[in-house]
């Protein structure tokens, strides 16, 4: 049922629009001025305005520029004694949906406000199938670390200087890196992506450079890589501190002569290619350790951009619950949620382990398990924080009998195993949430899980 405000300080039009628009069975409710009408629409989700133009407290005008600035797509149809062209267009360059004159004519009222009804709904579906379509969202925040971020993004884009984006999981890389190919000379051709984690290491080079037929025992096709894939656009290479030490090196002469061969071949390819790199690793210990190429990181490593966790941008917590919270809510079909005080100061205090795509999830479930307002004791019940459980709470630790186990290899794999098991069980079985716990990839985690034979309630 559409919710409709009338905002008229007229009672007798008031009236008589309320009990038009109540036998449609529409819910109607109505004010006298255009202050409390204001009120009204911060406070609730109206679906349509009727609006009077000359009112004593605060002008129709007034109410509909202010109105518009609180909620954008909110129709407004305006309604006035005086109607003449010159108000009627002034009301549609404000952003006014369609102009009445008084007395209204009932047929053509009801079916302005069905039109406007229905162009409101298209508004926001259009907007719930493009952000859908578009993996482009904002970069949500006014925290120092964000703006300064927002403001490296800015400088950068336009460049070809390769750029690597540094953080922990769940922290956003992915969605600089997004930003920083949007804003770039680039932004026509395509940003490829490739996750050095997820692809076993003797598939890495294959997938980066391509093969030739016949190269290897699988390859019955010609393959085009990911680097000739993004020619002319951006190659987004996340988790590249997983990659094997055989394909950084490949990697790093592609960097340095924008060429490249495919496995099994022997003609050098010429790509045109901008590399955005990420990580979760320091990658300066894994250099240390013997794991990455220095000369590679130098290479990589033109400008850095470090994404702060979420426990360093607490005060940017309000702002992208109540981003998820619109989000979500609409994608649901329902009213948005409110969050009381306590609730918000509940989510702030929070350890935050998988930053903003903890945050995200946990909204979406608050607003599944909760009423029409997210309280303190409901992020306290539904929120499962992956805070450390008190040691006073864990049973003692039952002794390991060592001499089960034939060889250290048996010992280390049952220690695994527990230790995957305990995780998995904190955190409800949740694998996306088990892996940014443990710091390794999901496909990781699945691997292990099918490896060890763990099952959900043995």
């Amino acid at each position: 049922m559409a919710k409709i405000l009338i905002i008229d300080d007229e009672r007798a039009i008031r009236s008589t629009l309320r009990e038009i628009l109540e036998y449609e069975d529409y819910e109607v409710e109505d004010v006298d001025n255009g202050i409390d009408g204001l009120d009204l629409i911060a406070k609730n989700d109206f679906d349509l305005v009727l609006c009077d133009i000359k009112m004593s407290r605060m002008d129709g005008m007034e109410v509909l520029s202010e109105g518009l600035a609180i909620k954008p797509d909110l129709p407004f149809i305006m309604i006035s004694g005086h109607g003449t062209v010159e108000t009627a267009v002034e009301a549609s360059k404000k952003g006014a949906f369609d102009f009445i004159s008084k007395p209204p004519d009932l047929n053509r009222l009801l079916i302005t406000v069905r039109n406007a009804l229905d162009r409101g709904s298209l508004v926001v579906e259009t907007k719930v199938l493009k952000r859908k379509v578009s993996k482009v969202r904002p970069i949500l925040g006014e925290s120092t670390p964000i703006a300064k971020i927002k403001e490296t993004i800015d400088r950068v884009a336009p460049t070809d200087a390769r750029v690597l984006i540094t953080g922990a999981n769940g922290s956003g890389k992915e969605l600089v890196a997004r930003w920083l190919h949007e804003k770039s000379n680039r932004s026509n051709a395509p940003l490829i992506e490739v996750n050095c984690a997820a692809i076993p290491s003797e598939l890495i080079e294959s997938e980066l450079f391509g093969h030739e037929k016949g190269s290897f025992t699988s390859a019955i096709k010609q393959r085009i890589g990911k680097f000739e894939s993004a020619s002319g656009g951006t190659l987004f290479m996340d988790e590249i501190g997983d990659m094997s030490l055989s394909a950084q090196a490949k990697v790093l002469r592609a960097l340095q002569e924008n060429k490249i061969t495919r496995v099994g071949g022997e003609k050098e390819i010429d790509v045109d290619v901008r590399v955005v790199a990420a990580t979760n690793k320091d990658l300066l210990k894994e250099i240390e350790a013997g794991n990455f190429r220095m000369d590679l990181y130098h290479r990589l490593s033109v400008i850095l951009i470090h994404v702060p966790p979420l426990t360093e941008r607490r005060d940017d917590i309000a702002l992208l619950t109540q981003s998820f919270l619109e989000e979500i809510c609409t994608d649901y079909g329902m009213p948005v949620k409110k969050v009381s005080e306590g609730a918000m100061e509940a989510l702030k205090a929070l350890p935050w382990t998988g930053n903003i795509r903890e945050l995200r999830n946990m909204v979406e479930r608050l607003i599944i398990l909760s009423d029409k307002t997210i309280t303190e004791d409901d992020v306290k019940a539904f929120a499962n924080p992956s805070a450390p459980v008190a040691a006073s709470a864990q049973p003692a630790a039952p002794q390991t009998d060592f001499n089960q186990f034939k060889n250290f290899q048996d010992y280390k794999d049952f220690a695994e195993r527990e230790y995957i098991k305990f995780k998995l069980e904190k955190n409800n079985w949740n694998v996306s949430k088990t892996a940014d716990d443990i710091d390794i990839q999901r496909s990781h985690l699945y691997s292990k899980i099918e490896k060890y034979g763990l099952k959900r309630g043995e």
